[in-house]
Protein backbone atom coordinates (compact mmCIF):
# COMPACT_ATOMS: atom_id res chain seq x y z
CA UNK A 1 0.00 0.00 0.00
CA UNK A 2 1.56 3.50 -0.16
CA UNK A 3 0.39 6.26 1.75
CA UNK A 4 2.06 9.82 1.66
CA UNK A 5 1.54 11.47 4.74
CA UNK A 6 2.17 15.54 3.93
CA UNK A 7 1.46 16.50 7.09
CA UNK A 8 3.87 18.33 9.43
CA UNK A 9 6.11 20.70 7.41
CA UNK A 10 7.06 23.47 9.80
CA UNK A 11 8.20 25.48 7.09
CA UNK A 12 6.14 25.85 3.80
CA UNK A 13 8.20 26.28 1.16
CA UNK A 14 6.01 27.91 -1.80
CA UNK A 15 7.85 26.52 -4.85
CA UNK A 16 6.99 22.82 -3.77
CA UNK A 17 3.36 21.69 -4.80
CA UNK A 18 2.90 19.56 -2.68
CA UNK A 19 2.62 22.55 -0.31
CA UNK A 20 0.42 24.64 -2.63
CA UNK A 21 -2.91 25.19 -2.39
CA UNK A 22 -5.27 23.05 -4.75
CA UNK A 23 -6.35 26.00 -6.77
CA UNK A 24 -9.51 23.83 -8.32
CA UNK A 25 -11.07 23.25 -4.61
CA UNK A 26 -10.80 27.17 -3.69
CA UNK A 27 -14.42 26.92 -2.47
CA UNK A 28 -13.73 25.12 0.48
CA UNK A 29 -10.45 26.65 1.55
CA UNK A 30 -10.77 27.61 5.31
CA UNK A 31 -14.09 26.30 5.31
CA UNK A 32 -13.71 22.61 5.11
CA UNK A 33 -11.96 19.40 4.40
CA UNK A 34 -11.97 17.23 1.21
CA UNK A 35 -11.40 13.95 0.73
CA UNK A 36 -11.20 13.13 -2.88
CA UNK A 37 -11.91 9.65 -4.14
CA UNK A 38 -10.24 8.86 -7.26
CA UNK A 39 -11.48 5.48 -8.98
CA UNK A 40 -13.66 4.22 -12.14
CA UNK A 41 -17.33 2.99 -11.79
CA UNK A 42 -16.52 -0.55 -10.73
CA UNK A 43 -13.94 -0.31 -8.48
CA UNK A 44 -14.45 -2.28 -5.35
CA UNK A 45 -11.40 -0.19 -3.32
CA UNK A 46 -13.21 3.19 -4.19
CA UNK A 47 -16.60 1.60 -3.21
CA UNK A 48 -15.00 0.33 0.12
CA UNK A 49 -13.72 3.77 1.07
CA UNK A 50 -16.81 5.99 0.06
CA UNK A 51 -18.99 3.17 2.31
CA UNK A 52 -16.98 3.50 4.97
CA UNK A 53 -16.24 6.50 5.41
CA UNK A 54 -20.33 7.49 4.88
CA UNK A 55 -21.44 4.83 7.75
CA UNK A 56 -19.82 7.35 10.25
CA UNK A 57 -21.99 11.06 8.69
CA UNK A 58 -21.73 12.42 12.49
CA UNK A 59 -17.92 12.38 12.56
CA UNK A 60 -17.37 14.21 8.80
CA UNK A 61 -19.67 16.43 9.72
CA UNK A 62 -17.82 17.25 12.95
CA UNK A 63 -14.47 17.86 10.97
CA UNK A 64 -15.97 19.87 8.68
CA UNK A 65 -15.33 16.97 5.46
CA UNK A 66 -16.90 16.99 2.02
CA UNK A 67 -16.24 14.07 0.11
CA UNK A 68 -15.90 13.75 -3.88
CA UNK A 69 -15.80 11.34 -5.86
CA UNK A 70 -13.81 11.65 -9.59
CA UNK A 71 -14.18 9.45 -12.28
CA UNK A 72 -14.88 9.16 -15.91
CA UNK A 73 -14.48 12.14 -15.82
CA UNK A 74 -17.15 13.84 -13.67
CA UNK A 75 -17.36 14.55 -10.20
CA UNK A 76 -20.19 13.15 -7.83
CA UNK A 77 -20.63 15.20 -4.46
CA UNK A 78 -20.85 12.17 -1.80
CA UNK A 79 -21.07 14.47 1.42
CA UNK A 80 -21.65 17.54 1.76
CA UNK A 81 -22.34 20.94 -0.67
CA UNK A 82 -20.52 22.18 -3.30
CA UNK A 83 -20.77 23.88 -6.83
CA UNK A 84 -18.87 24.00 -9.71
CA UNK A 85 -16.63 21.60 -9.96
CA UNK A 86 -14.35 20.89 -12.22
CA UNK A 87 -13.21 17.32 -12.33
CA UNK A 88 -10.11 17.56 -15.20
CA UNK A 89 -8.94 20.34 -13.06
CA UNK A 90 -8.97 18.77 -9.56
CA UNK A 91 -7.31 15.24 -11.57
CA UNK A 92 -4.81 17.03 -12.73
CA UNK A 93 -3.83 19.06 -9.80
CA UNK A 94 -4.08 16.29 -7.39
CA UNK A 95 -2.26 14.19 -9.54
CA UNK A 96 -5.07 11.33 -10.43
CA UNK A 97 -4.01 7.68 -11.06
CA UNK A 98 -4.33 5.96 -14.15
CA UNK A 99 -7.53 4.64 -15.57
CA UNK A 100 -9.02 1.91 -13.35
CA UNK A 101 -6.85 2.79 -10.52
CA UNK A 102 -7.63 3.84 -6.86
CA UNK A 103 -6.60 6.77 -5.17
CA UNK A 104 -7.71 9.33 -2.40
CA UNK A 105 -6.43 12.99 -1.04
CA UNK A 106 -7.14 14.75 1.62
CA UNK A 107 -7.32 18.31 1.61
CA UNK A 108 -6.88 20.19 4.28
CA UNK A 109 -8.51 23.48 5.60
CA UNK A 110 -5.49 25.48 4.37
CA UNK A 111 -6.31 24.17 0.71
CA UNK A 112 -3.23 21.65 0.59
CA UNK A 113 -3.17 17.55 0.53
CA UNK A 114 -2.26 16.31 3.73
CA UNK A 115 -2.89 12.63 3.07
CA UNK A 116 -2.54 10.31 -0.47
CA UNK A 117 -3.07 6.55 -0.47
CA UNK A 118 -3.26 4.13 -3.10
CA UNK A 119 -5.57 1.86 -0.49
CA UNK A 120 -8.60 2.43 1.76
CA UNK A 121 -7.75 4.15 5.10
CA UNK A 122 -9.52 3.38 8.34
CA UNK A 123 -11.60 5.65 9.42
CA UNK A 124 -9.80 5.76 12.68
CA UNK A 125 -6.96 6.61 10.77
CA UNK A 126 -8.11 9.09 8.86
CA UNK A 127 -9.63 11.15 11.60
CA UNK A 128 -6.64 10.49 14.04
CA UNK A 129 -4.12 12.42 11.30
CA UNK A 130 -7.38 15.09 11.15
CA UNK A 131 -7.49 15.80 14.39
CA UNK A 132 -4.14 15.77 15.14
CA UNK A 133 -3.28 18.87 12.42
CA UNK A 134 -3.28 22.16 14.11
CA UNK A 135 -6.06 23.48 12.37
CA UNK A 136 -8.74 20.69 13.92
CA UNK A 137 -6.62 20.93 17.47
CA UNK A 138 -7.70 25.48 17.39
CA UNK A 139 -11.41 23.67 16.42
CA UNK A 140 -11.94 21.38 19.41
CA UNK A 141 -10.15 23.81 21.87
CA UNK A 142 -12.90 26.19 20.50
CA UNK A 143 -15.53 23.80 21.32
CA UNK A 144 -14.14 22.68 24.78
CA UNK A 145 -14.16 26.35 25.77
CA UNK A 146 -18.22 27.05 24.65
CA UNK A 147 -18.69 23.91 26.24
CA UNK A 148 -17.26 24.87 29.50
CA UNK A 149 -19.04 28.39 29.44
CA UNK A 150 -21.16 29.33 31.70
Amino acid sequence: MSKSLLYGATKVDETNSAYSAIASLEQFQWKNRVIVIFADRDNARAARQENQLLADRPALEERDIVMLKIGNGSVRLLFGAGQGLDADAIAAELEAPEAGEFAAHLVGKDGTVKLKVSEPVSNGELFAIIDSMPVRAAEAFADQKRDDSP
